[in-house]
């Protein structure tokens, strides 16, 4: 009887040993599951939107890896974003911290911002209004202009522009005009959704270029929503909570 005992308890641990290496390895070269903290890329994203990013669309650096123990450098099977792509990074500053933004700016572009327009190599990237922007999404509510953007690729996003005096995520930077930024090899350019609110490749004392080596990965559906305005215990309110039209969204 002990001995089966003793062989019951060997097969429970080997068991959960082995789901706990397949989830590693789920984690490291295919998704990994993120959530939203902040409201620097509505209207894409929300806070409270739980998403699946692609490990394996940029290739695998040490950030692939749990805890990025510098094991290498550089990528492997590595590739450049697409111009539009939603992408999750290290933070340069600290290389641990984990930032979601969109890539605009490639190896050897030029990046600038005036009179609260983009411009990329000189060009101006146009946008089309969508009308009104009124979110109590996050920590703040968010009032502002809808815009339809167009890259130089073709493609195509929403952004919003605040019209109710917040202040921005770098209140000492006029993130609607900027230098003109060059972006360097092995650099991406990346910034927020909510233009006017996002700590991004424009504030180089925080965020500056994104090496391509910190790159994760691409953010690709949103699994789950929820708008967790009640309190814990209101068990009877988490249904209502709920994005439901959110769920298993595709992100653009």
């Amino acid at each position: 009887m002990s001995k089966r005992s003793e062989n019951t308890l060997l097969e429970n641990v080997k068991t959960i040993v082995y789901a706990g290496l397949i989830a590693i390895g789920i984690r490291t070269v295919a998704f990994e599951p993120f959530n939203i903290p902040s409201s620097s890329m509505v209207p894409t994203l929300l806070v409270g939107d739980y998403l699946f990013v692609s490990k394996y669309s940029y290739g695998y650096s040490i950030h692939s890896l749990p805890l990025s123990p510098p094991l290498f450098h550089g990528r492997i099977f590595g590739r450049l974003p697409d111009r539009g792509d939603v992408a999750v990074f290290k933070l340069p500053k600290d290389n641990s911290t984990d930032y979601i933004k969109r890539i605009i700016g490639l190896p050897g572009d030029r990046i600038q911002v005036r009179g609260g327009l983009l411009y990329i190599n000189g060009a101006l990237v146009p946008r089309t209004p969508e009308g009104d922007y009124t979110s109590n999404e996050g920590y703040a509510r968010t009032v502002g202009k809808r815009f339809l953007e167009t890259l130089p690729n073709g493609r195509k996003h929403d952004i919003v522009k605040l019209t109710d005096g917040q202040l921005m995520a770098a209140p000492d930077v006029d993130m609607n005009n900027t230098i003109e930024y060059t972006v360097p090899a092995d650099h991406v350019f990346a910034m927020g959704d909510n233009r006017d609110n996002s700590l991004d490749s424009r504030v180089q004392s925080d965020v500056g270029f994104v090496p391509l080596q910190n790159l994760v990965g691409r953010a690709e559906v949103i699994w789950f929503s929820v708008d967790a305005t009640s309190p814990i215990w209101a068990f009877w309110e988490w249904p209502a909570e709920i994005r439901w039209s959110r769920l298993f969204k595709a992100i653009s």
